[in-house]
């Protein structure tokens, strides 16, 4: 995410908390570019993670989307290395998105165009074939420059049945208020 430390990425809090009754995960990396067993970027070490304490303590579906903090690398700090999209607050509920994962069952990422709609006041989904497990987090990615390769992100797989209980329709909770704020709280950690 395009943040002041230049060091934050965005994942759906079921990613990297247990939610109600559990913790935080442990060793955890991100390990940008992965395909096919490399990882042509280097493997990010994690400085903080970060939830709202409605997912931490009851699972709330509309509070499942975390924040990691990373660690430099060489030197380097995430964004400077790879670039950053833009926090995507209060965007509306329909979007043209990309969304680009990694299911569990294969080495290689998908990628899906579609527009999004609105599933509750504090919800949106989409349909986009294939998107089984292990997509979870995946950014939606709306107004794109093809010129920067950056956009504005506007969500995480996550929320509702945790992104969804069938491979071809996914959902986020909606960047509202208390979203905005846990993005502020990731941003306090960077420094």
């Amino acid at each position: 995410m395009d943040s002041p430390g230049k060091s934050i990425v965005i994942t759906a809090a079921h990613c990297i908390h247990s939610g109600k009754n559990g913790g935080y995960q442990t060793d955890l990396a991100f390990v940008p570019g992965y395909r096919s067993g490399q990882a042509p970027n280097g493997i990010w070490p994690v400085a903080e993670l970060i939830v709202d304490d409605h997912w931490a303590q009851c699972s709330a579906p509309d509070y499942d989307v975390g924040f990691a903090v990373f660690s430099t690398l060489d030197g380097k700090r995430i964004a400077d290395m790879l670039g950053a999209n833009r926090f995507g607050y209060n965007a509306g509920y329909s979007k043209h998105v990309q969304i680009t994962g990694y299911p569990a069952s294969g080495e290689n990422p998908i990628s899906c165009r579609n527009t999004t709609t609105r599933f509750r006041t504090t919800q949106m989904k989409i349909g986009c074939t294939g998107y089984s497990g292990g997509t979870s987090g995946s950014p939606w990615l709306a107004n794109s420059d093809r010129t920067t390769c950056t956009g504005e992100v506007i969500g995480a797989i996550g929320g509702y049945q945790t992104g969804g209980d069938t491979d071809d329709t996914s959902y986020i909770p909606y960047f509202n208020d208390a979203i905005k704020a846990l993005y502020s709280k990731a941003v306090t950690a960077e420094k």
